[in-house]
């Protein structure tokens, strides 16, 4: 995704869009996992119902904040480390330095969003959506209810994106160029090809490493306490449990929507910015 241009919002809106639609459900069984959530009793079949299936409360405001977010995080990266490296700035520098910030501003800006989201799984919230999910906070404890969890939510939000950008970079630079040139049969599916293989990369190495800090982040709005009293209860109860709760979920629940925006983005600006030769 090089030489990054204003037109090339549009493809980024596009495939995160995209990928947020798709991977909805699956971000709705890492939440309801991840927290801790009560589950259906009964048969198999029951609580795969619960976790997968409609009810789909929340499902727009999640869809805006994950499109929006992953958009900016992507679209400013990329644009960040072009500038930096135009200025004379070190590759690893212009990598790192563009993630780790414009991802602080947007789990910031999204903070409200996520957390009336989460709130909404619990099969026992009464709350019909997430604009009176966060009236409720909002009453209860004031604006800081709002952003409780920000501080987690953004040590588990920069290095997931950063990483999953670093990855991506890196496995870019590894993998052979397309051997067919541009227009030529073959090339598309060898662009494609590529993105595929950076986009998988990118999602497993930044889903797997901040699974835990999910983990913490959600009981912290389930129960209301701070980071230390959390990860102290976690640790008593659950040991190095609590470490891998949700992984399972989590990393398709994360991995896939990652890969999936990479992927998408990549897919979209090949077909309508550069279309084959005939």
């Amino acid at each position: 995704m090089g030489g990054k241009q204003l037109s090339d919002l549009a493809p980024h809106l596009g495939g995160s869009g995209a990928a947020a639609v798709i991977n909805f459900p699956l971000w709705k069984a890492a939440a309801i996992g991840q927290s801790g959530f009560r589950e259906a009793s009964g048969s198999w079949l029951a609580r795969m119902r619960l976790v997968f299936g409609p009810p789909y409360k929340g499902v727009a405001a999640t869809i805006f904040g994950m499109t929006w977010a992953r958009a900016a995080i992507f679209y400013g990266s990329d644009t960040g480390k072009e500038l930096l490296l135009a200025q004379g700035t070190s590759s690893a520098l212009a990598t790192t330095l563009p993630p780790v910030v414009v991802s602080i501003f947007v789990q910031l800006v999204n903070q409200p969003i996520v957390r009336g989201t989460i709130m909404l799984q619990d099969p026992s919230s009464s709350q019909p959506n997430v604009l009176s999910q966060l009236v409720v906070l909002w009453r209860q404890r004031g604006w800081r209810g709002l952003w409780h969890g920000s501080t987690v939510s953004v040590f588990k939000t920069v290095p997931k994106y950063a990483c999953a950008i670093w990855v991506k970079d890196i496995v870019q630079t590894l993998l052979p160029p397309p051997t067919s040139p541009d227009g030529a049969p073959g090339h598309r599916a060898q662009v494609l090809g590529r993105s595929a293989a950076k986009s998988v990369a990118a999602g497993v190495a930044g889903a797997a490493l901040t699974n835990p800090l999910d983990v913490v982040r959600n009981e912290m709005f389930k129960t209301e306490e701070g980071v230390l009293a959390t990860t102290r209860r976690l640790w008593k109860h659950e040991g190095f449990g609590f470490l891998t709760r949700g992984m399972q979920r989590n990393l398709i629940a994360v991995a896939a929507p990652i890969g999936m925006t990479i992927f998408l983005t990549d897919a979209i600006i090949e077909y309508f910015r550069r279309p084959q030769k005939r």
